[in-house]
């Protein structure tokens, strides 16, 4: 088959400033080319960068995109802009991926492939406009639910296919892990991070002086976090407890973010994007490395995640969330023996979101969409 997958107009391929969609769809092109396909793959021009070049069987075609704006209407406008650069340069092909918002409703030419549009956020009124889509492929039953409530008229176009783990990992011994709780994500209001700061601060003040937090993500806005105003303040909230806090900053780098998962022994992702999240990767690389997840209570995380059994939940909606999730917290650290027991099936879940199972999966509905 001829693919084109086009990425959105803010980061770039290969995904050196991050980002989940950019690092999904690069190794899937890559995966796709190793099985005989002939992938294109559409993205931001960025630095150094070619305009056009090969990587592992995949042609790689760059245009000129943009920094994150702070603004959702400019955000939408630039995308507008960039779909338009992306129109001139798309080949023919049997099947167009693409996660922007305006390129499913520009493209009209059909040699440019069956139209499928990759939705990793919670729809928001767009779904509506892509009547000319052959799918609307979603990562969580959660988004698949809403797309459906959205635009009941293309719900039979509607499908789930889960995103895969990067690498399945080692997993150490409970004892060789550090006493160290570990986010990785987005540093930006909607994560709850804030949250997470102020529970760790009960811990600590519950006596568990020898645990550390390590909080791994950008918080530049070009980078989808929440700017240098939200991480001030967030330093701020931790300024009593500083000397147990590692603001690492951005890890882009795959083998040096798999050792801290590998090395820490909770995971925390506490999210409060009720209406943005679909199916956050981070929970389930932690789990590819046996560090058990402890997440907050959206539906997204309930596709993969056990309460009690290979990860935790707590409430996060109440004007308690940082008292219960410090209460989850207490628990976890009292007991290592959980801990260990809970990485071990965290990673056998992860075992079933490899790269290879989870491209298949595409590729099957890739060749039913073409043949139809």
């Amino acid at each position: 088959m001829r693919i084109t997958i086009v990425q959105g107009a803010f980061l770039p391929v290969p995904p050196i400033q991050g980002g989940a969609v950019e690092k999904i769809w690069f190794a899937l092109g890559k995966e796709f080319a190793r099985r005989g396909h002939e992938v294109t793959h559409v993205s931001r021009q960025h630095g150094t960068m070619g305009r056009e070049d090969c990587i592992e069987g995949v042609r790689h075609v760059r245009v000129p995109g943009f920094d994150t704006p702070s603004s959702l209407v400019r955000l939408k406008w630039q995308d507008l802009i960039y779909s338009r650069r992306v129109l001139k340069v798309l080949p023919e092909a049997d099947i167009l991926v693409t996660n922007t918002f305006w390129l499913p409703v520009l493209v009209s030419d059909a040699r440019k492939g069956k139209i499928y549009v990759h939705v990793q956020r919670y729809p928001r009124g767009q779904m509506k406009l892509y009547g000319r889509a052959a799918r609307l492929q979603t990562v969580s039953s959660v988004i698949h639910k809403a797309i459906c409530r959205e635009a009941p008229r293309l719900a039979s176009r509607v499908k789930t296919i889960p995103n895969f783990v990067p690498k399945i990992g080692r997993v150490p011994a409970g004892n060789l892990r550090l006493k160290c709780i570990l986010y990785v994500g987005r540093i930006h209001p909607e994560k709850g991070i804030h949250l997470l700061i102020e529970a760790f601060q009960r811990l600590l003040s519950m006596g568990f002086h020898d645990w550390k937090l390590r909080v791994v993500g950008p918080w530049d806005v070009a980078m989808g976090g929440g700017g240098e105003r939200y991480f001030q303040s967030l330093r701020n909230k931790a300024r009593d407890i500083e000397t147990f806090v590692d603001w690492t900053g951005p890890v882009f780098d795959a083998e040096r973010l798999s050792s801290r998962y590998r090395e820490s022994s909770i995971f925390v992702y506490p999210s409060l994007a009720g209406r943005g999240e679909a199916s956050p990767l981070a929970p389930v690389e932690a789990m590819a490395e046996g560090c058990p997840p402890v997440v907050s209570s959206l539906e997204c995380f309930r596709d993969y995640l056990q309460p009690g059994v290979n990860g935790w939940v707590f409430d996060e909606a109440s004007q308690q969330g940082a008292a219960n999730l410090a209460n989850v917290l207490k628990r976890l650290v009292s007991d290592t023996d959980k801990l260990t027991k809970a990485g071990e099936r965290a990673y056998q879940t992860a075992r079933d979101y490899t790269l290879p199972k989870i491209a298949g999966q595409y590729l099957a509905d890739f060749e039913g969409i073409a043949c139809s």
